[in-house]
């Protein structure tokens, strides 16, 4: 008896158990399901409630606490190429497996010629460097904290939590208590907020399956098993290849702990969302030091999209295939490059949409078919994200054990 008491008071079983009843009732109610939305938006408004000034304080925590250490720029460094690295794996192995398996190989395009759009998407570039960079500037900080902005909230956050690093110890150290105090309260209130996390993924497992067209999803069926077995392989091959070269966690220890931050992500399609949750798994419970989380994490959670990679190139070989187009090498970097360095801008774009767009008119795909995959993007949404903060959570514990626990030990 007492083993189900602990079995049913552990909230990641509580909200594996929402999800299959989310599912379930989605199932059965179809779109009467909807009837639960506001369960799950309820509980979004929370999260989203916390999340800003959570990444504001912990970052300016994390970059003081790292600002005054011989290690602070390997930190920077490591992380950045981390993420950019695997961001570019995904993208190759989403090519290769599309090539191989040929998920829009033997589609008739005329059944779904109805659902062809004949405007443009939208602008199909791929935000330039200077772009990228005035983007991630805010000309005011305070208008980035409110409009949410989190690009920008980081950039200014770095920044002033190097300033403070510069300071005299006691000043300093003043300051530290200060945000560290509050990232504390922060802590607690998520807490809060996650007793009533069960009720909100149970609502937005529900409505999400109910309100989701099963006939276009039966038309995308092949690109989607496709997907799943690529994130599969990229979150259960790849990563722990990576942790076993580049750090002693134990592979066993790691999945046993994240698949809490994992199933969040998975209902609530949101890397921001999970971001609190990552922060507690990471730090609480994989023994990652707060000053790297406070770094990594809400990095990761802005830029690092490698499950929007996967699907990116998945995309563009699956509408090429679909129209007959057959591609070249130039195709083939083009996407590479394009959904590598896109993940990097997407912050401010909302939505995979328009990174989709870049993508397929940088390879000279036709667009017009986009709309399939817009109908079923929340099937693929849920996906992706849990993918990248396991993501997000792998580099965390390599870059501290390379870098924080190797120089203090």
């Amino acid at each position: 008896m007492e083993k189900i008491r602990k079995l049913v008071g552990n909230l990641g079983i509580q909200i594996l158990i929402a999800m299959v009843l989310g599912i379930v009732v989605g199932a059965i109610w179809g779109e009467k399901a909807i009837f639960f939305a506001p369960l799950g938006e309820f509980f979004m408004q929370l999260i989203k409630m916390l999340v800003i000034p959570l990444v504001a304080v912990s970052v300016i925590s994390g970059a003081a606490s790292l600002g005054g250490t011989k290690y602070a720029g390997k930190i920077g460094i490591s992380t950045f190429f981390y993420y950019l690295g695997t961001t570019a794996v995904a993208v190759i192995l989403g090519i290769i497996f599309g090539e191989i398996f040929k998920p829009g190989v033997g589609l008739d395009v005329t059944t779904v010629q109805h659902m062809f759009s004949a405007e443009k998407a939208g602008q199909g570039s791929t935000p330039g460097f200077w772009q990228i960079i005035f983007g991630i500037i805010p000309v005011n900080p305070i208008e980035a904290l409110v409009s949410g902005n989190i690009l920008q909230v980081l950039f200014f956050c770095l920044f002033l939590g190097l300033g403070i690093s510069t300071l005299s110890n006691d000043k300093k150290d003043f300051l530290l208590k200060i945000f560290n105090y509050l990232t504390e309260a922060f802590i607690w209130m998520i807490r809060i907020v996650m007793l009533v996390a069960p009720f909100g993924v149970f609502g937005l497992m529900a409505s999400s399956i109910g309100t989701f067209g099963y006939e276009i999803l039966g038309l995308v069926l092949k690109l989607l098993i496709i997907y799943i077995v690529v994130i599969l392989l990229h979150g259960f091959g790849f990563y722990p290849l990576m942790l076993k070269i580049f750090s002693k966690m134990p592979l066993k220890r790691f999945f046993s702990k994240i698949y809490k931050a994992q199933l969040v992500a998975l209902s609530t399609s949101s890397s921001m969302a999970t971001l609190p949750v990552n922060f507690e798994v990471c730090e609480e419970e994989l023994g990652v030091s707060k000053a790297t989380s406070s770094f990594v994490l809400p990095l990761g959670a802005t830029i690092n999209m490698d499950g929007n990679a996967i699907y990116y190139a998945l995309a563009a070989i699956f509408f090429s295939q679909l129209f007959g187009i057959e591609l070249g090498v130039a195709q083939y970097v083009a996407i590479l490059l394009t959904a590598t360095i896109g993940s990097i801008g997407q912050a401010g774009v909302p939505g995979p949409s328009l990174l989709v767009v870049a993508v397929l008119v940088a390879a000279d795909i036709p667009i017009v078919g986009l709309p399939l995959l817009y109908a079923v993007d929340r099937v693929f949404d849920m996906i992706r994200t849990a993918l990248n903060i396991t993501g997000d959570a792998t580099c965390a514990i390599i870059v501290d054990q390379l870098n924080v626990k190797k120089s203090s030990s």
